[in-house]
């Protein structure tokens, strides 16, 4: 079935009552898009950030009519008679298989793959995750997720113990689990990420090694190895209930950490670990230490 995007530019005081507008006057699907390529960074727990341009697409039937469309809604009000629209034409396709066709079997380091289920392996002497796209952060796709699956190919983790602080997906403690730990646990205050954890653990037969938490119930324990892949406010803000998890000579890596951030991650974990040398990718960043001794 074919389809017709309107497309309207605003900004971030207007955008969520037009949306409010298109659904009410037939939009089978309300988007919102940045207008004008504006990072956005950290929104606080329960917010919802838009962009200071924003754009507002409403999905309508190919048969409506969007210029008479636009004329009832300024006859009446809803919209100002000079607000910019665009309307153009969306291809039917087959969204399910194109989206599917996106996400391909991906490399980290030397042995470590991550492959959806839908497409064949390409190495079976690898190290192969399954895992497809679902509830959580963390395909590997984002940069912040392969520093992180980079760094633990280059471990030696079999037979260790870790801690996943905001699991996710559950992607980084499945592919330590397949690296050879013995066993983890995932921590994170999104029941969905618990359980699209433990469903990527069972889709990789790891299950049985892996526990997952939310934070008022998170168990008191010294790991090898701790991951950390969130935001730099809460790896500061959070900093030593993340350090306490990890034991003296202990490995830490931290990401989700914009390049310019940096400094300040360094400053709160420097007291307590050796430092390496920061991985930069694009505008994001890896830190990873030792933990020392007490």
């Amino acid at each position: 079935m074919p389809w017709i995007q309107l497309k309207i530019d605003t900004n971030a005081q207007n955008a969520e009552p037009l949306g409010d507008v298109l659904s009410d006057a037939g939009a089978l699907a309300v988007t919102f898009l940045d207008a004008k390529d504006t990072p956005m960074y950290e929104p606080k727990p329960g917010e919802v950030m838009l962009w200071p341009d924003t754009r507002v697409v409403g999905l309508f039937d190919a048969q409506t009519n969007i210029e008479s469309l636009i004329n009832e809604l300024v006859q009446s009000n809803k919209l100002s008679a000079d607000i910019p629209w665009k309307a153009d034409p969306l291809e039917d396709k087959d969204w399910e298989r194109e989206w599917m066709d996106n996400f391909h079997p991906m490399q980290f380091g030397k042995k470590l793959w991550v492959c959806p289920s839908w497409r064949d392996v390409p190495n079976p002497d690898a190290v192969n995750v399954m895992l497809d796209p679902g509830l959580a952060f963390g395909t590997g796709t984002h940069p912040t997720t392969s520093l992180c699956l980079q760094w633990l190919d280059s471990q030696a983790i079999q037979n260790k113990t870790f801690v996943d602080f905001g699991c996710g997906s559950g992607i980084l403690g499945v592919a330590a689990l397949k690296l050879g730990a013995e066993k983890g646990i995932g921590i994170d205050i999104d029941p969905q990420a618990l359980q699209a954890s433990m469903e990527n653990a069972r889709r990789n037969d790891v299950d049985s090694a892996l526990e997952v938490f939310l934070p008022e119930d998170q168990p008191s324990l010294q790991a090898d190895f701790v991951f950390a892949n969130i935001l730099s406010g809460p790896l500061i803000s959070l900093r030593e209930t993340i350090s306490a998890f990890c034991k003296p000579g202990g490995k830490l890596v931290l990401s989700g950490i914009l390049a310019e951030q940096v400094p300040n991650i360094e400053k709160a974990y420097g007291q307590d670990f050796e430092l390496e040398a920061s991985k930069i990718d694009g505008e994001w960043a890896r830190v990873s230490g030792l933990r020392k001794a007490t």
